[in-house]
């Protein structure tokens, strides 16, 4: 198939060799895009992934090479390191029956998360999309890279994985998320999260639980700064 377009104008030529540069990736990167894959569903990564490459080509077109490398290290970590991690969470926690032993297991591969968001630039934008719309997989891996990353956190993300989490271990996780950004929190979130808190209480996790304790440790800090419970 072969398209032909006309443009009397600078940017309609920049738009089109962006829009050239996003399908090129597509052809040579495509196999190696599709071969992420979480629960039956691909990672939304080929088009996020193409996007940033072409966007790359653009900035050093224009002179802006520190832009061109940003652009193409975020596009190479979305392509080479959360969907496989990613999915050895979705492995451990398929293939291990509950217990110590699968909980340890699927906690090192959150550490993986952890320190991949470390090492490696991510759009804020993104991760917050894998929390809010991604698969089991995805949220918690999303979650383990806020934890890690102060620039990829995002509060009513938090909050919402708590009251609405898969998991129990994606509610502890999303826990102690929140735990870590209280410092950051003003007096309406800090209420806000105490009482999201003391509603998860007892219906979904009792006093027994590691999240009971981690809920105790967060309702402690929220008091100590705005005097929630």
């Amino acid at each position: 198939m072969l398209a032909v377009f006309v443009t009397q104008n600078g940017t309609g030529t920049g738009v089109l060799l962006a829009f050239g540069g996003v399908l090129l990736v597509l052809a040579l990167l495509g196999n190696r895009i599709e071969s992420f894959e979480l629960g039956g569903a691909k990672l939304r990564l080929r088009a996020a992934a193409a996007d940033r490459f072409a966007l790359a080509e653009e900035s050093e077109r224009r002179g802006d090479t520190t832009t061109a490398g940003r652009l193409r290290a975020e596009a190479q970590a979305l392509l080479d390191a959360a969907g496989p991690i990613a999915a050895d969470y979705r492995s451990v926690r398929g293939s291990m029956r509950p217990g110590p032993e699968r909980t340890r297991a699927m906690e090192e591969v959150v550490s993986r998360a952890r320190r991949l968001s470390e090492d490696q630039p991510f759009e804020p934008a993104e991760v917050l999309r894998w929390l809010r719309e991604g698969s089991d997989e995805e949220r918690v891996t999303a979650l383990a890279m806020m934890q890690a990353n102060r620039e990829l956190r995002n509060f009513e993300a938090a909050v919402a994985a708590i009251e609405h989490s898969h998991s129990p271990f994606e509610q502890y996780h999303a826990m102690l998320l929140t735990a870590l950004m209280i410092d950051d929190l003003d007096a309406t979130q800090l209420r806000r999260l105490a009482e999201i808190i003391k509603s998860q209480r007892g219906p979904r996790f009792r006093r027994d639980t590691d999240r009971w304790q981690l809920s105790e440790a967060i309702l402690q800090r929220a008091d100590g700064r705005s005097g929630t419970r």
